[in-house]
């Protein structure tokens, strides 16, 4: 039997971390995966999806250029955006993957791996030994029991960048990230898409403030959506589907299931090993390690942040850890803020607590809040829809923050640092902004906190 350092099991974002780290620690690593390296996020997620708004983007930029001074003489064809999608993808995947991890030895689009013990895994017939194991294989769409699902040729994000074309029509079930993400793109490119789901309202765990600005946007794009309807049943007929829903009948060519994840944990075995699991997730502690002591479960097989970074970022702390052998408050996860983003147009971004997770958990805070149209750079770009929106106190400790509006994905990254490192409002009112960036909504929203403060006489404190 040939023996490891360390086998990582699964090779998305955070087994491409373990691996890519271990190696370059002189450590002998086996990485497994059954598909391709990079997981559903490189291959069939963030990155193709991210593509395909990109697209989606461009062809609606055309649509709006009365609004800037200009003309486009003709029309834009929709060619083959998906195909496009998916040249893109492979220039990043595959072979270039490969070659970043040649230290180790990978057993590609094989498996599953399966643990014979605390310290073994059969792959394909083949045992192997791991002093050090991790467990990365992330999550798999959710299919909900619904009649006659399990009959048609559904898509879910796992396939749906395999279509040969743009659906006419596109009924998405699911308003989370990927439905409502893969709604404005598909309806972006011409499909006349309809999002039915049972919560209240889209993108249900984001700020509902937020959720409502990105409802007024689909309106106006023409994308329907249904909140807090059931599906009742679903069938494919020689005319497409029909969604049968408690809002109505919706027939399309192509349906969309985007009703959330689960663990991938079937195939692992891990009662050979005596790992504690459940059916949501791998227990951890706050070292993403498992009861077993040199066993890990990194990224979204843990449960804790179902993101890729926060995945990343997991598998680097973990494998310092099990190195370094002790338990310093810097490798606990627990004390790293993460930040979170929807790429929908506008986008929404946010870290920390929003408004009704700070009533929830009784702190005693305010809100700060500073919209895009009160910003001359954002007006005058056509980028006016959004706000920034911070929760906070009259010492300025900063509990949230939540971003709607262009660039919020990235503008938010201000806000985990100062939270991650326990700044404060004052702070970034002190620090200067490049204008007339975006940005400055940041610094516009601190400075509206400090006159806050002055109105009150609090300025004294203000200046320590």
């Amino acid at each position: 039997m040939k023996k490891y350092d360390l086998i990582v099991i699964g090779i998305g974002p955070a087994g491409m971390v373990a691996v890519g780290m271990g190696t370059k620690l002189g450590l002998s690593v086996l990485g497994v995966e059954m598909n391709s390296i990079g997981g559903e996020c490189l291959n069939v997620g963030c990155i193709p999806s991210k593509a395909m708004l990109k697209i989606a983007q461009m062809k609606y930029n055309t649509e709006i250029l009365n609004d800037f001074g200009l003309k486009l003489n003709g029309d834009v064809q929709v060619v083959n955006p998906l195909e496009t999608v998916r040249e893109h993808v492979a220039s990043q995947t595959g072979e270039v993957l490969n070659k970043m991890f040649s230290k180790a030895d990978l057993l590609l689009e094989k498996g599953p791996a399966t643990f014979v013990d605390e310290h073994t895994v059969e792959v394909d017939g083949i045992k192997y030994h791991g002093d050090l194991i991790f467990i990365a294989t992330g999550t798999e769409p959710v299919i909900p029991p619904i009649e006659g699902l399990s009959d048609v040729p559904y898509v879910t994000n796992v396939n749906v960048f395999n279509l040969t074309e743009i659906p006419s029509l596109l009924t998405i079930i699911g308003g989370g990230a990927i439905g409502v993400e893969m709604a404005q793109a598909f309806s972006r490119l011409g499909s006349k898409v309809t999002i039915v789901h049972m919560d209240e309202h889209l993108v249900p765990s984001e700020d509902s403030e937020a959720a409502a600005i990105l409802e007024e946007s689909f309106k106006k794009e023409g994308i329907v959506f249904y909140n807090g309807e059931k599906i009742i049943s679903v069938s494919k007929e020689s005319d497409g589907f029909t969604t049968k829903t408690t809002a109505g009948t919706f027939v399309s060519d192509q349906l969309l299931v985007a009703t959330g994840r689960k663990p991938s944990l079937a195939s692992l075995n891990l009662d050979a090993a005596g790992v504690s699991y459940d059916k949501k997730h791998i227990n951890v502690d706050e070292f993403n390690r498992t009861n077993i002591p040199h066993i890990y479960a990194v990224g979204d097989i843990n449960g804790k942040w179902l993101l890729t970074h926060a995945a990343m970022h997991q598998a680097m702390l973990s494998l310092m850890q099990a190195m370094s052998k002790k338990e310093p408050i810097k490798l606990n996860r627990s004390n790293y803020v993460v930040p979170r983003a929807i790429f929908t147009n506008p986008e929404i971004a946010q870290v920390g607590l929003n408004e009704s997770e700070a009533k929830k958990e009784g702190i005693d805070f305010f809100v700060v809040k500073k919209t895009y149209d009160t910003y001359a750079r954002a007006v005058t770009t056509g980028a006016s829809v959004g706000f920034v929106k911070v929760i906070t106190d009259d010492d300025g400790t900063i509990f949230g923050a939540t971003i709607v509006g262009e660039q919020a994905s990235e503008m938010i990254s201000e806000w985990t640092l100062a939270m991650q490192h326990n700044l404060k409002m004052m702070d970034i009112v002190m620090t200067q902004h490049a204008f007339p960036s975006l940005s400055l909504l940041n610094r516009n929203v601190a400075e509206k906190w400090m006159m806050i403060q002055v109105t009150k006489g609090n300025l004294g404190s203000l200046m320590g």
